[in-house]
């Protein structure tokens, strides 16, 4: 399946609130899986599976702690999370639901960066960003 059917796919299956967030969103999943296409030919779309993997997935950080996006964003993507380390709360990443998450495309690449070195001790690769947005893409409703 090509990275254009699965971009016309969210557009028709998902409500378009939230649309130039959603869209940005789908403009980075097809960058990503565009990159991650040119570095390894056999990726070829995105894996909303393995997205969710990813993004429960614990590592063992840099600092020798173990760490998921989760530990800070909740098991679901689209709920209020919490800061770890500092309380803080963090708004939900599913762009569903947070209209101002995937506004700023140079700050999500900057948060990618930071995030991706806090918790794997490297960037992530093109196919695990464009895997988690698609994941993130599916989320719609917080936990009650």
């Amino acid at each position: 399946m090509k990275i254009k059917t699965i971009i016309a796919i969210f557009g028709v299956v998902f409500s378009m609130n939230a649309a130039a967030d959603v869209t940005n969103a789908e403009k980075l999943v097809y960058k990503y899986t565009n990159i991650a296409h040119s570095v390894n030919p056999s990726y070829q779309a995105p894996s909303i599976t393995d997205g969710k993997i990813f993004f429960n997935r614990k590592f063992k950080t840099p600092s020798g702690k173990e760490a998921a996006c989760a530990s800070c964003h909740t098991n679901n993507p689209a709920n209020v999370g919490k800061n770890i380390v500092t309380n803080k709360e963090i708004p939900p990443l599913a762009p569903r639901v947070n209209t101002k998450r995937f506004t700023d495309l140079e700050k999500v690449e900057e948060e990618f960066t930071k995030h991706c070195n806090d918790i794997l001790g490297a960037d992530c690769a093109p196919a695990e960003k464009a895997n988690f947005i698609a994941y993130l893409l599916t989320e719609t409703k917080p936990s009650k």
